[in-house]
């Protein structure tokens, strides 16, 4: 539909990508709509996982829009290079994911077009939600005739392939769709040959994909059930938010940071030569156990407050064997304190 080029923005002197719809398919109205949804949608967000867009403008009679450059490749080359990736790389993505996804629900948009090609993986470890083409604004007006399905079919829910109403639900199962690629090297729901018995609207309805652990017997439980309510047939009991997901994943990781999650992600694409560098960079890499798990500021500080009452604990049993007396007389007159207060709320009341 377009023509995406690279340039520089001479004002800021940064680089930025400059999207053009083809002259020939300028003329039809739906296109050129359809073009200024996907600027206008995505210039509303501002998050660190959705790619930025600076400006929309028009020039020589042709409608251009200028994002953000992202430094790196698409998840489908990634997985291309690596087949599929380790479970905490692939939760780690997830996570990103699930983060921007959650900003774009926040807004009333549904991206209805997740899938590798539309998810950007920076030298740096970031990941960016692009590609707004598809894009629903809750608030708009419909550009889809009622019965006509967009997106594309491997990633899309039964309710997108019918041509029926959709809500955020269905880019949760395209969420879903895109953890089980990462996990197993393809999609769950692949598109069926011409001649075969089974069309891909019914395979989607009815639930049936090679199960994740049948491959992949290293994947935690709490990430296949993950994965298993995303791909739910019925939107009504799919997971139901993107904010569901994205505590679930932190819980499964330890709830790292953006800046943890590009550090995980940085280590593993440049050790496994997924970035090379160029005759102008020099990479450094720390050296590190790579089956250890990326420790969070929250998981440090959990384990200093343990520390710090483990050895509070002994000094106050050390205290207490040398000084019983003064022990005694100190929780005596605790108790006489506290115990006005207690009775104030009655025996069956908690204060």
């Amino acid at each position: 539909m377009g023509v995406v080029v690279l340039a520089r923005q001479q004002s800021l002197d940064r680089l930025a990508v400059l999207k053009r719809i083809q002259p020939e398919l300028a003329v039809d109205p739906e296109l050129v709509a359809r073009f200024e949804r996907e600027a206008i949608a995505a210039g509303r967000l501002h998050h660190p996982n959705v790619v930025g867009v600076y400006d929309r403008f028009q020039y020589r009679g042709a409608q251009y829009i200028a994002t953000e450059f992202v430094d790196g490749l698409d998840l489908s080359k990634v997985l291309s290079s690596e087949s599929r990736l380790p479970w905490r790389i692939a939760a780690t993505i997830a996570l990103e994911v699930a983060r921007g996804l959650e900003a774009i629900h926040a807004q009333g948009t549904l991206h209805r077009d997740l899938k590798p090609q539309n998810l950007l993986i920076g030298r740096h470890g970031e990941v960016k939600i692009a590609d707004f083409g598809l894009a629903l604004d809750a608030s708009g007006v419909a550009l889809t005739r009622p019965g006509t399905a967009v997106g594309t079919p491997p990633y899309m829910s039964a309710e997108q392939l019918r041509g029926e109403r959709v809500d955020p639900r269905t880019d949760l199962f395209a969420f879903g769709c895109v953890l089980y690629e990462m996990l197993t090297g393809h999609p769950p729901y692949e598109v069926p040959e011409e001649n075969a018995a089974e069309s891909l609207l019914a395979r989607v309805e009815s639930g049936s994909y090679p199960r994740l652990r049948s491959t992949r017997h290293d994947v935690p439980r709490s990430i296949v059930r993950l994965v298993h309510r995303c791909l739910r047939p019925r939107a009504a009991r799919r997971i139901a938010s993107a904010a569901e997901a994205r505590r679930r994943l932190e819980a499964i990781l330890d709830r790292p940071t953006t800046s943890d999650c590009q550090s995980t992600l940085t280590r593993f694409l440049w050790e496994n030569h997924v970035f090379e560098p160029r005759e102008t960079e020099t990479v450094v890499m720390l050296t590190s156990d790579p089956n250890s798990k990326p420790r969070s500021p929250a998981r440090l500080v959990r384990a200093l407050a343990a520390f710090v009452a483990l050895v509070t604990s002994v000094l106050s049993l050390g205290f207490a064997l040398r000084h019983p007396a003064e022990v005694a007389s100190w929780t005596h007159g605790v108790a006489r304190e506290v115990t006005p207060i207690v009775t104030r709320f009655g025996a069956d009341e908690t204060p």
